[in-house]
């Protein structure tokens, strides 16, 4: 679904690079600024600094006069803001809201834009009015003041996280191929084994040991490498144990 994120009055450059980078990591690229406070806020210093490396996001976005401007193309809005507006949209979660959006039975949307105040007074009530949802991201009640670009990267979260999210990059350990029955068995004859020479354990009056370190191994739910390397353990147990009996 098409994703616009709108930044409305944005003061400070580096809030900008922040935002094309919070952008990137969860694959939006259309950026939208109206009326910045800098003309050329998209290819300042800070601006690009900020982005680490979000720079195709920067010269993607473009700069308007107006929110019409920004908002074309797009059929759902969703204002951002701590509180409820007297006669302005319903206030919602981002994680109440946006999985809505993309429900097998809502209806087709041509694209939703996310529309962020400018950092000093955030967004004017006129603006909010024109919105579909009030977003507000839960917050401590007594601190609720979030960095623009903070704010970007969760409704950027739960909105990719909506529409369906991204695989998660496989482990740099390999699966590891579990033991069977007679695998464990033997890890447990091992180690009896290797008790009994050590002293640990008596043969005549074995008690309830074995069949409790059993369970133990069966909880762990060992792989074959991990059987390699018990009995290795109980290998070395039992040569200390012979070197001390000479």
């Amino acid at each position: 679904m098409k994703t616009r994120f709108v930044l409305i009055e944005t003061s400070h450059a580096g809030n900008v690079g922040g935002v094309a980078r919070a952008m990137k990591v969860m694959g939006f690229d259309d950026l939208v600024l109206v009326r910045p406070r800098w003309a050329n806020v998209l290819r300042r210093e800070e601006t690009i600094q900020r982005a680490s490396g979000a720079n195709d996001v920067l010269a993607n976005a473009r700069i308007v006069d107006t929110l019409d401007e920004a908002l074309d193309g797009i059929s759902h809005l969703c204002a951002t803001a701590m509180t409820p507006r007297d006669f302005g949209p319903p206030t919602r979660s981002p994680r109440q809201h946006l999985p809505t959006l993309v429900a097998p039975d809502a209806p087709p949307q041509a694209g939703v834009a996310f529309l962020f105040g400018s950092e000093r007074f955030g967004m004017a009530n006129e603006d909010v009015y024109r919105c579909h949802m009030c977003l507000s991201i839960p917050t401590e009640p007594n601190f609720g003041s979030l960095n623009l670009a903070a704010a970007v990267q969760l409704i950027a979260y739960e909105w990719r996280e909506a529409l369906g999210g991204f695989a998660l990059p496989p482990s740099g350990t390999p699966e590891q191929v579990p033991a069977d029955a007679r695998a464990v068995a033997g890890v447990l004859d091992h180690w009896q084994q290797a008790l009994v020479d050590v002293g640990f354990l008596d043969p005549a009056a074995p008690k309830k040991l074995m069949p409790r370190l059993n369970q133990l191994l069966n909880r762990a739910q060992l792989a074959e490498e991990e059987v390699h390397i018990l009995r290795g353990v109980a290998r070395a147990v039992q040569q200390v144990a012979a070197k001390a009996k000479r």
